[in-house]
């Protein structure tokens, strides 16, 4: 393995950075390839590096080479595009962020309006656990490169305490936990600070530490479905389109496959490495 590890490399938000064999090796580890496969990869990728090659290109020569070996492994690999891949709008992100929550144990309710002391509100998800209630909002972005900056928790936190202020006049509803912002990427520093500060609860790719969306999906094996190498952009999107988010909901409701009329051989190839994903 060469030396040239130590070259600048460009991130898609445009900013250069030094490119860490550290980091490669841990999201390759991710992806569920053992050990030998992990430093193969490492060593072909760290042979093709130059001066202010992009995380992009990177990320595009390590996944076919992980997809050369089994697909499994390029779908665990490109997780992050595929939350990304949930857009253009921020629908099946909320959907995708409260089967999450169902599988830890919340009982959830998905785009609801709920009245404020004084507007109403809008709300991405309602989840309920041990005897409170908590208000999720979701802030999804479609592009790589952009963080949830200090005015989302800020505009997030005052819809929050609105609800709040009429919530608690009904004697009928659970306690009010805190508030909750998610989003697909990352919060910069004054939104964490914010956060802290405001007592909110921010959930991004890979905050709080070992707890992030990235641990959780991988703890509790919630891939979305695009992260399928066999489903093309037009059946991701039709599945998509009925609220099939999750891995596990197509193999429940696999019906769907026959109404987009795949072919019972690709049916079986797709089914089987989506179980795959499932059992990770």
């Amino acid at each position: 393995m060469n030396t040239h590890h130590t070259i600048e490399i460009i991130k898609s938000s445009g900013q250069k950075v030094m490119f860490s064999l550290d980091k490669l090796r841990t999201s390759l580890k991710h992806s569920g390839a053992d050990h030998e496969l992990v430093e193969e990869i490492l060593s072909k990728v760290t042979d093709e590096l130059f001066e202010g090659i992009t995380t992009n290109e990177i990320y595009n020569r390590a996944y076919a080479l992980l997809k050369q070996h089994k697909s499994v492994y390029a779908s665990k690999y490109k997780l992050k595009k595929a939350i990304y891949e949930l857009g253009p709008t921020g629908f099946p992100f909320e959907r995708f962020v409260g089967a999450i929550l169902q599988y830890s144990g919340y009982t959830v309710n998905i785009d609801i309006v709920l009245n404020g002391a004084c507007v109403t509100h809008e709300i991405d998800v309602v989840a309920e656990k041990n005897e409170m209630a908590t208000v999720i909002e979701c802030k999804f972005h479609n592009e790589e490169g952009r963080n949830c900056n200090v005015k989302v928790p800020l505009y997030i936190h005052s819809r929050y305490n609105d609800v709040k202020a009429h919530w608690v006049t009904n004697s009928n509803n659970k306690p009010l936990d805190k508030g909750w912002v998610v989003t697909n990427t990352r919060f910069t520093e004054d939104a964490l600070a914010y956060g802290k500060c405001a007592n909110l609860y921010l959930l991004s790719w890979d905050y709080p530490t070992n707890d992030g969306l990235k641990e959780r999906i991988d703890r509790l094996s919630l891939y979305p479905i695009t992260v399928s190498n066999l489903l093309t952009n037009r059946e991701k999107q039709f599945l998509l389109g009925r609220n099939i988010v999750l891995c596990r909901q197509l193999i429940k409701d696999k019906f769907y496959l026959d109404h987009l009329g795949v072919s019972t051989e690709r049916k079986a190839k797709i089914l089987n490495e989506i179980k795959q994903l499932c059992k990770a």
